[in-house]
């Protein structure tokens, strides 16, 4: 019984995860939508925004560099 409760638990909480994940990429994409869709952003425009994005992210997380993902 003990065992089932932990997995149940342990399942929830993966679940739980992968929603906060999920959220939070589908936020970013639609960020860089907006920015790569906006007619009133020249391309420099566009990839200075991009960048700007990207600086946030650093900032916020922390990081210097990201790693790179290799598939």
């Amino acid at each position: 019984m003990a065992s089932s409760v932990a997995e149940d638990f342990i399942e929830t909480v993966a679940m739980e995860m992968c929603s906060g994940i999920d959220a939070v990429v589908e936020g970013w994409m639609a960020e860089f939508e907006s920015i790569l869709q906006n007619p009133q952003l020249t391309t420099l425009g566009r990839l200075q925004e991009v960048s700007a994005m990207i600086a946030r992210y650093k900032t916020v997380s922390g990081k210097s560099e990201l790693r790179r993902w290799v598939h």
